[in-house]
């Protein structure tokens, strides 16, 4: 846990695994009802396979401009002057916003917006982004699950719903107003600014909290962004679709072997992440024949 702000309650919590040596990571942002261990599949399977991830739970901000300055006081903390973000939902919006916010100076050396939204009015809710301060938590916890699958659903699926339900539960009314604020105070991407960051959009094509609009809104915004899609997968596609989601990140990790910004130790490119480039070949031999 660490602290980078003047005030002592914001509280940064984090998993920092893999190699040490690597100074561009892989950082995971997670969703409004997420903590960081909700990508306990990610940091299991990229730092077996030599990649260095962290995974954060931020504090309570309640404005994005706060939120921003706080992560990069926390970069600075841990010397990490680039860094490669993966944002789901809120996390991917709030990636988006920081690499906006340090356009002039870049922190950002790619992103993957898994379930990432670029504008907040998508969730009619910026009238009352104001008032969810004052609400108990239980009434938060409600308008979180409203957004949660419900019907028949496969094992993994109803596990990943399961485990984030129980990680909803261990927030407090703070945290919880304070990212639904983030998610829906009046705000939205200027895409200009993140015009030349490598983007890969990862969504998935069954039930999700995200509106058909709103993603053509972001393959719009980034129209040279590889696209990764899953078929199924929900809100949660990195809990119960993690080999796919995992694939996708080496995937687009792959650019940046061999550079300064890799975010893999050389010496651990091994014959598993070659098999992975071939994967990869393959599909974009495909896409373009398609």
């Amino acid at each position: 846990q660490i602290i980078v702000d003047d005030d002592d309650s914001k509280v940064w919590s984090l998993y920092d695994a893999g190699p040490r040596s690597i100074r561009c990571p892989l950082i995971f942002l997670p969703p409004v009802s997420g903590t960081a261990d909700v990508f306990f599949q990610q940091i299991l399977a990229l730092t077996g396979w030599g990649y260095r991830v962290i995974a954060l739970q931020y504090p309570v901000y309640w404005d994005h401009l706060e939120f921003c300055d706080g992560f990069r006081k926390l970069l600075d903390h841990l010397q990490l002057d680039k860094v490669h973000l993966f944002g789901a939902s809120l996390g991917g919006f709030l990636a988006q916003k920081f690499a906006e916010y340090t356009h002039k100076s870049p922190r950002v050396q790619s992103l993957i917006l898994c379930n990432a939204f670029s504008d907040t009015s998508i969730f009619n809710q910026t009238w009352t982004a104001n008032s969810f301060w004052l609400m108990p938590a239980f009434m938060l916890k409600k308008i979180v699950l409203g957004n949660f699958a419900s019907g028949p659903l496969d094992p993994e699926m109803a596990d990943g719903i399961d485990f984030m339900v129980d990680r909803l539960e261990s927030l407090g009314q703070s945290e919880l107003a304070s990212r639904l604020t983030l998610n829906c105070q009046n705000s939205y991407v200027e895409p200009h600014k993140i015009r030349d960051i490598p983007v890969t959009i990862m969504d998935v094509f069954d039930q999700s909290a995200l509106s058909t609009e709103a993603k053509e809104e972001m393959y719009k915004l980034y129209p040279s962004a590889r696209r990764a899609h899953l078929k199924t997968g929900g809100n949660f596609p990195y809990l119960c679709r993690s080999a796919e989601v995992n694939l996708y990140i080496q995937i687009h990790l792959l650019q940046f072997h061999g550079t300064r910004y890799a975010a893999i130790d050389p010496s651990m490119v091994s014959a598993e992440e070659l098999e992975v480039q071939k994967i990869s070949l393959h599909t974009s031999n495909e896409q373009e024949e398609q």
